[in-house]
């Protein structure tokens, strides 16, 4: 029997991971986030299921590897929290899911992109109070712009595809570009200063952290529509804050934020957010800001593929098979 530490659990997980859980597994499901204070309560299973905000650093690892853990299988594509190289040291075997859905995250970032540029949000609200002026609520045609892409995996050739169908220019940034794809690749200074809309669709690496900031927002255009679906980090918050006041950054679609982790995936709603949380609470009083609060990879085929995956990867591992999708330290 493989015992299984599952953390983060939320409705939606449970009911997947159950669906596909086999008799020789057994998930122990825990709502609380991974951290290095509660790592004790991995004594005895032999595998963790992780998300993207439970804090898998050093010490957390330690800890586990204490415990008996053996493998981190992540239920998810990036694996910015996690210390491979000391997982590596300690003999745990990390894995996660390279692609669940790109189409639902593509179709998110559009979602952001329409909804921002057409001011769908505010119109949302009016019509339930019966307002039914059309007065501030002027937008532009996306048709005949030009969308600026920062990186081009599965999910950014996806969005390019649906650009290019709105009749916009595409060109792209990305430090591995593909020979075969039809789209002009630019570096990203020249990106910034030629894009009337830039989307994100790329991992947080040591390189790409705050690409997003106060010299990369001065080269851009007025104006500018910021859509992210990727990782918060890609973005210095404080940068942003201050772009969108000196109304540089016409408007911005977030779907995470630097700062996510206890925030995202939790009811708030009757909670009054400390002062460490104050840019984000000015950017989502802002008109002209969209947050959505990490739920681009929220759909049924996504899930699905999310479940199969990850207890995959763990019987990959159980059994002795290669992990094809495991993480290693470079």
């Amino acid at each position: 029997m493989t015992k299984i530490a599952f953390f983060d659990t939320k409705e939606y997980d449970k009911k997947w991971f159950d669906k596909y859980v086999s008799d020789d597994e057994e998930i122990t499901y825990f709502e609380s986030r991974l951290k290095t204070r509660n790592a004790q309560v991995c004594q005895g299973f032999d595998v963790v299921i992780a998300f993207v905000n439970d804090e898998l650093n050093a010490d957390t690892i330690d800890a586990i590897a204490d415990m008996g853990v053996k493998m981190i299988a992540l239920r998810s594509a990036g694996f910015n929290n996690v210390d491979i190289k000391e997982a590596t040291k300690k003999n745990i075997i990390v894995a996660r899911v390279p692609a669940y859905s790109p189409y639902a995250v593509a179709e998110h970032a559009t979602a952001l992109l329409l909804a921002s540029v057409r001011k769908l949000h505010h119109s949302y609200v009016r019509t339930r109070e019966f307002n039914f002026s059309l007065n501030g609520l002027v937008g532009f045609d996306l048709h005949g712009k030009t969308m600026g892409i920062v990186g081009t995996g599965k999910i950014g050739c996806i969005f390019i595809d649906i650009c290019k169908g709105f009749g916009m220019k595409v060109i792209a940034y990305d430090p591995y570009p593909k020979a075969d794809l039809d789209c002009e690749y630019v570096s990203f200074e020249e990106l910034c200063k030629s894009s009337d809309m830039i989307s994100f669709h790329c991992p947080l690496t040591k390189e790409n952290k705050h690409m997003v900031n106060d010299e990369s927002i001065k080269n851009m255009k007025d104006g500018v529509v910021l859509i992210n679906t990727s990782r918060g980090a890609l973005v210095k918050s404080s940068a942003l804050l201050k772009g969108l006041r000196s109304k540089k950054i016409g408007a911005a679609g977030l779907d995470v934020y630097e700062e996510e982790a206890g925030l995202f995936f939790e009811d708030k709603s009757n909670a009054i957010l400390d002062h460490e949380n104050e840019i984000l609470t000015l950017l989502i009083a802002m008109p002209n800001v969209i947050v959505t609060s990490h739920q681009a990879f929220l759909t049924e085929e996504a899930l699905q593929k999310i479940a199969d995956t990850t207890l995959n990867n763990i019987r990959d591992f159980v059994n002795g098979r290669e992990v094809v999708n495991r993480v290693q330290h470079d």
